[in-house]
């Protein structure tokens, strides 16, 4: 077995900038059993995609990912374009037998999302093996928080609150960026902050959403064309377009175990910078993340004498929580980058392993049925809506 993985980026804008300080930084604090190698990154413009290739460290680039995944020295294919890209490049890159990791949501539509579930499926009996990108379950107060359900620290699990608030978008002139377009984000707030918080609350809880009732809202309809791009937004032109997402998605959930769950996803929660906020009751506990305060994790022990109850904090920091051991001494904070290294750790485990890899994409399948079925749920009036129709 070659002792290398030669990795091909598609796209490479501000998710493209996360992932490739993952590629990089990963192999130089875990021992992996194999050596990413960034390859090639692929953009539409030969110049920008050129000047990126530079900058992150990457040995070539190039404009046509056809091209590219065709090529024999090609192991790895990453996908952090727009939604609406994600399953045509993803079920050729599987069917050409390359190893994908695709960004969440992991399409625009469940149609999508069965299509590359199905092709992750086939390819993996030959050994292909193939990932979403929920990177925030690889944050380690994330992962702890789970391990403390796990092992029934807060019992029985009554009740959830999930919630990704930010503001980046309540300035009503900030520009008309591709992720308020549904024909290149399938959704707005719903899928591209939402997912985090249904995804991050069935991996910590160990249980699925079975229906949801739900309601979205536009809040500015129309704002001017995007000039320049920069990070997620960029400076605003002349010319005005019609915003055709969600800019506010409220939702109300129901697990397996039948305890409820309340969820908000909005980019106008003025003052909310990056806030992925979950709160977990049960008969024994609780537990509450936020994910502005990463290297934390709230934990409250309602088997503690009455007098002495409270939530404590948890500085997970230590090298025996999840992912530390090879970072910095305890006490020495972890950032938002260093979840992209977690993931690459873990996806290169994986295929070395010749196991599959989570979250899989029919994990990626049931999150975007959730999506669908907040977004019926919303257009029937808030009805109780059922994943399966």
């Amino acid at each position: 077995m070659n002792d290398t993985l030669r990795i091909a980026m598609i796209g490479h804008g501000f998710m493209g900038a996360a992932h490739s300080q993952g590629w990089r930084v990963a192999p130089r604090f875990f021992d992996l059993p194999r050596e990413p190698e960034m390859a090639v990154v692929v953009g539409r413009n030969a110049d920008t995609v050129a000047a990126s290739a530079h900058k992150w460290g990457w040995g070539a680039s190039a404009t046509d990912w056809r091209e590219v995944i065709a090529r024999d020295d090609i192991d790895v294919v990453d996908i952090v374009t727009p939604g609406d890209t994600h399953a045509e490049i993803a079920v050729a890159a599987l069917q050409a037998g390359k190893h994908v990791l695709c960004e969440k949501p992991l399409a625009n539509s469940v149609a999508e999302a069965e299509a590359m579930a199905q092709a992750a499926e086939a390819a993996a009996e030959r050994g292909v093996r193939s990932m979403v990108g929920f990177t925030y379950r690889r944050v380690p107060a994330a992962t702890f928080a789970r391990d403390l359900v796990a092992a029934g620290r807060l019992g029985q699990i009554r009740q959830v609150r999930a919630e990704y608030l930010q503001d980046w978008l309540t300035d009503a002139d900030a520009p008309l960026t591709w992720r308020l377009e549904k024909e290149h984000a399938g959704s707005g707030a719903l899928g591209d902050i939402g997912a985090h918080a249904v995804d991050l609350t069935e991996f910590i809880t160990g249980q699925l959403l079975t229906s949801v009732s739900g309601v979205m809202e536009t809040l500015v309809h129309e704002r001017p064309l995007l000039g320049e791009g920069v990070g997620l937004s960029g400076t605003a032109a002349a010319e005005r377009g019609r915003v055709t997402v969600d800019d506010v998605a409220l939702f109300t959930g129901r697990l397996q175990s039948g305890a409820l769950a309340s969820f908000e996803a909005t980019r106008f929660r003025t003052g909310r910078k990056n806030a992925l906020r979950i709160e977990i009751s049960g008969s024994e506990g609780a537990l509450a993340f936020d994910l502005e305060r990463l290297n934390e994790l709230e934990f409250f022990d309602a088997t503690d004498a009455p007098l002495e109850q409270g939530f404590r904090r948890i500085l997970v920091t230590e090298h025996d929580h999840p992912y530390l051991a090879p970072w910095w001494p305890p006490g020495h904070m972890l950032g938002y980058e260093h979840g992209f290294s977690h993931q690459v750790r873990d996806f290169v485990v994986a295929v070395d392993e010749g196991v599959a890899p989570r979250p899989s994409f029919a994990d990626g399948l049931h999150v975007q049925r959730v999506l669908d079925a907040v977004e019926r749920s919303s257009a029937a009036e808030s009805v109780w809506t059922s994943l399966a129709g």
